[in-house]
């Protein structure tokens, strides 16, 4: 069984999109998405720095547009997909991505979502100093209390040793300064917010009524969520869980067990793969990965494709 899930913010480089410019459409198509939400996607995805990329108002956007076009290469409509494909995800703003693909919205409300989604939290983020940190190693529950104790959250749940704590930069240097037991590294993040913290409320509700506005309906593949790994049935569902997952952590280790119980066999990272990838080789043993990173990966994806789709087995 093939999965297909879509990265969150922080994968973004700058230039990532260059190469996938060069396919038919896929210029027509950023263009059009740019004008509608009044955002230059082809510029922030192909000359903009880091720091142009690491706004969230940007990034947000950037990574939906990314994962839409590089899956539409490989799926131009939601039967294929579906023929293909056991299960979609996303990580984080991912979610709005996999959304589309499960058929559940259009991929033009999808990104309408995520620009009011990254314009909320830019602002939201902007109340308060705020960041975030991956923490490697270590056991989960002696990192969780200590990040409590440090009085942050532990925003991302990644599995494979990762979790990500958040919170006001004076309690990450605190974090730098006195990192858990077991833990081997602290690396902060190209994020501009502590997010899926209570840091982000204040843009529950912009995204919550944005939400209403979009008709939404049941998902043709099986959607797996962030919030507790399980699939979602409804639409309706789903959207309300995209709109309080900006609050709230992101279980990434409770989707990756339920790709094991639905027997994945393999998984293909939408672009700019590696991040999801990288945590499913040392978390999937014997599941295979690839990571689309520019369209010179596409053939691969193909091929990953015939071997593990549904139709194959």
């Amino acid at each position: 069984m093939l999965v297909l899930v879509a990265p969150g913010q922080g994968a973004q480089t700058p230039g990532f999109l260059t190469p996938w410019l060069d396919l038919p459409g896929a210029e027509d198509r950023l263009r059009t998405w740019s004008a509608a939400l009044d955002l230059d996607l082809v510029h922030y995805g192909t000359k903009a720095d880091a720091d142009e990329i690491r706004d969230t108002a940007v990034a947000q956007p950037l990574l939906v547009a990314a994962a839409l076009l590089s899956a539409r290469q490989l799926f131009p409509d939601t039967a294929g997909l579906a023929r293909d494909i056991g299960a979609v995800a996303g990580h984080s703003v991912g979610e709005l991505a996999a959304t589309a693909l499960a058929g559940v919205v259009t991929d033009d409300a999808a990104m309408t979502l995520v620009r009011t989604r990254g314009l909320a939290m830019a602002d939201a983020a902007a109340i308060t100093e705020t960041g975030m940190a991956a923490l490697l190693g270590g056991d989960p529950e002696t990192t969780v209390a200590h990040l409590e104790k440090l009085g942050l959250t532990p925003a991302n749940v990644n599995g494979a040793g990762q979790i990500v704590a958040a919170g006001t930069l004076e309690q990450l240097a605190a974090l730098e300064a006195d990192k858990p037991e077991g833990v081997r590294r602290v690396v902060m993040l190209k994020v501009a917010g502590a997010f899926h913290t209570h840091h982000m409320a204040p843009a529950v509700e912009r995204l919550e009524a944005a939400a209403r506005t979009i008709d939404a309906a049941a998902p043709a593949v099986p959607y797996v969520s962030n919030k507790d790994g399980r699939t979602v049935a409804t639409g309706a569902e789903i959207l309300t869980r995209l709109v309080g997952q900006v609050a709230n952590p992101v279980r990434w280790d409770l989707c990756m067990e339920t790709f094991t119980r639905r027997g994945a066999t393999a998984l293909i990272e939408l672009s700019p793969g590696g991040t999801l990838t990288g945590i499913a080789k040392r978390a999937l043993p014997g599941v295979k990965t690839l990571a689309l990173k520019t369209p010179d990966d596409l053939d691969a994806a193909r091929t990953l494709i015939a071997e593990h789709s549904s139709t194959a087995e």
